[in-house]
């Protein structure tokens, strides 16, 4: 065989490997999804992604026809189970849920084992849910006014705890605190639902968390809401007075719950997990927990979603700078 023919035939091989290549991943493509999928919750359980999570995966299973398995790596504000997800195979098997510290942490975390904006693809916006200033019951305050007294009675101020530094909960109560011009000493805890307990104790003063689970708390009389952070008050706690009716006007934070994907996921699976949380958002039972909640249905684009994120991002980077925030 002349060297040519050899070429020519190499070529042809190349060629028909390539075309069974393309054929097979367009077969996996097509047949998505054929196997259970995952939900990685990259936070502590009980918190409001698990909680999230856990709402909407028998609509997802019944979607998808597949089974949904809920798995919680938590662990440095999130860090580690975004990492396990944006190093995991992108087949749409894999799914990543985050809170609103997935924008902030690069901005915490300097050496992070991955790119937050690279390494995963965003799929959609679920949620924007109204965060509230909770106290446990034994605390001597029910409004920022009473909280402000109290704090300024004590040596060392008050004590909060969050779902891990740089969460929207950390970050907002660090304004309050500018706001109130009292000082509060910052107790992380991995994952809201440590930091919800922590506050139920004693052992920390407030907490600032998302009505998807203080809300279930406060009608449960284990805590008690000092404030709402947001322009206007929630359906789900309509006597709670906002942060702005009690003279803040400049803390309108709320938090959100989204999906990503490993970077590389086709985009035809993308689109088959983005329809089927908006489906699953959709369905009757999800939306009367959702307004019990408080919380806000989004259901965005990838597109839209990925907008979201970079604002957020660029947002909490002006915030914390220009407040002076100091991160652990």
């Amino acid at each position: 065989m002349n060297s040519i023919l050899q070429k020519v035939v190499v070529a042809g091989l190349i060629q028909f490997c390539a075309i069974g290549l393309v054929n097979a991943q367009n077969k996996e493509i097509a047949s998505y999804p054929n196997k259970p999928i995952r939900i990685i919750n990259p936070l502590a359980t009980g918190g409001a992604v698990d909680t999230m999570a856990r709402m909407l995966a028998p609509s997802l299973q019944e979607i998808l026809g597949q089974p949904i398995v809920i798995e919680s790596k938590p662990g440095a504000g999130g860090t580690i189970g975004s990492n396990f997800v944006a190093k995991s195979a992108p087949d749409g098997y894999t799914i990543l849920m985050v809170y609103d510290t997935f924008a902030v942490n690069p901005h915490v975390y300097k050496n992070l084992p991955f790119d937050s904006f690279k390494d995963l693809a965003p799929v959609t916006e679920l949620v924007k849910i109204p965060l509230v200033v909770v106290a446990g019951n034994k605390l001597p305050a029910n409004n920022l006014r009473e909280l402000t007294d109290l704090a300024k009675t004590r040596p060392n101020g008050i004590n909060f705890s969050s779902g891990g530094a740089g969460s929207s909960g950390h970050l907002a109560a660090e304004l309050l605190k500018t706001n109130l011009g009292i000082d509060m000493t910052h107790v992380p805890y991995k994952g809201g639902g440590p930091a919800m307990t922590a506050t139920i104790s004693g052992e920390t003063d407030i907490t600032i968390l998302g009505a998807v689970i203080t809300v279930p708390q406060i009608k449960g009389g284990n805590l008690k809401a000092l404030a709402v952070l947001g322009k206007k008050r929630t359906p789900a706690l309509p006597q709670v007075a906002t942060a702005s009716e009690q003279g803040l006007t400049n803390l309108d934070v709320s938090s959100w719950v989204g999906v990503l994907v490993p970077a590389g996921t086709p985009a035809p699976i993308i689109e088959k997990i983005n329809n089927a949380f908006a489906q699953a958002l959709k369905n009757p039972a999800v939306q009367t927990r959702m307004a019990e909640q408080g919380n806000e249905i989004v259901a965005s684009s990838p597109a839209q979603f990925g907008v979201f994120l970079n604002q957020e991002s660029a947002k909490w980077a002006k915030v914390i700078k220009d407040n002076n925030i100091q991160l652990e």
